[in-house]
């Protein structure tokens, strides 16, 4: 099987994760989840430097998920990566779950930091990178910022402090799905081009598909793009990418499937895993 190969099954496999967590709680933010659980995927099962048996070990890499509403793709992914079992993805919606809503990294072994107050991830990765660079650490940090969430002032007084202080062992990926909850990004306040304004806060760019796995392995075995840099990655994406009805569909942005809309997803699903696991074999 192909790096690439195993990473599209992997990703599917967490599809179906993200889906067993909607049946357990009747609801919830697919639209991100899906658009971005290829990258999320790519980062656990290709690029980063981390041990499921040991979450804190020293030298890791680090994820945080600063568009901390699509949290069921990194559940569903470190799931898959046995951080803990499968089972505990039927809490989801639940009371007193460790999977709630948000990321919280007092509940949930994986988690670096709790998010889902947009804006805010960027400024933490920044952070957890001067530190790692103080102590000596090897280890590199990875985020994933909505294309929705780039209004936020927040983030470009983090864009402006990782530059100046040359986070090269940091990287960005903005999930560019175009949508959000209200509507277009275009519509709803359009930050293109989002490159070019990156570039001029003194960061290094590259733009993908992020849907496309030999795309995002290429782009995450570049980094850093230039030394004493941090990297961004402009990546565009399809929201709800793979349940074929809900794709491009703002109103899957949060989601109360019927029992029937759940059945076929999830039927649509299961058959790209067997087409992955037969292709691969």
């Amino acid at each position: 099987m192909t790096e690439a190969g195993d990473c599209r099954l992997r990703a599917a496999s967490a599809r179906a994760n993200v889906l067993r967590m909607l049946r357990s709680s009747g609801a919830g933010h697919l639209g991100g989840a899906l658009s971005c659980i290829d990258i999320v995927s790519a980062l656990y099962f290709h690029t980063m430097r981390h041990d499921p048996a040991d979450p804190r070990m020293a030298d890791r890499d680090r994820f945080v998920l600063s568009a901390g509403h699509k949290c069921l793709a990194q559940y569903a992914v470190l799931a898959e990566a046995g951080y803990f079992p499968l089972e505990v993805l039927d809490s989801y919606g639940k009371l007193g779950t460790k999977i709630p809503g948000h990321p919280d990294m007092h509940k949930l072994p994986g988690i670096e930091a709790n998010t889902g107050a947009l804006g805010h991830g960027l400024s933490i990765c920044v952070g957890i990178a001067l530190g790692l660079r103080l102590s000596g650490s090897q280890g590199r940090v990875f985020t994933i910022l909505g294309d929705g969430e780039l209004p936020e002032g927040s983030n470009w007084e983090a864009f402006a402090a990782a530059a100046f202080h040359q986070t090269d062992n940091l990287t960005a990926f903005i999930d560019v799905n175009g949508l959000q909850i209200s509507g277009t990004t275009q519509d709803v306040m359009n930050m293109e081009p989002i490159a070019e304004k990156l570039r001029s806060f003194g960061w290094e760019t590259r733009t993908i598909d992020g849907n496309d796995l030999e795309q995002v392995l290429a782009v995450l075995d570049a980094v850093p793009f230039q030394t004493g840099k941090p990297s961004a990655v402009i990546a565009h994406t399809v929201k709800s990418k793979g349940i074929s009805f809900a794709e491009g569909d703002v109103n899957y942005h949060y989601w109360k499937p019927k029992p029937d809309e759940l059945d076929l997803a999830e039927a649509e699903i299961q058959a790209t895993i067997a087409a992955l696991s037969k292709a691969q074999a």
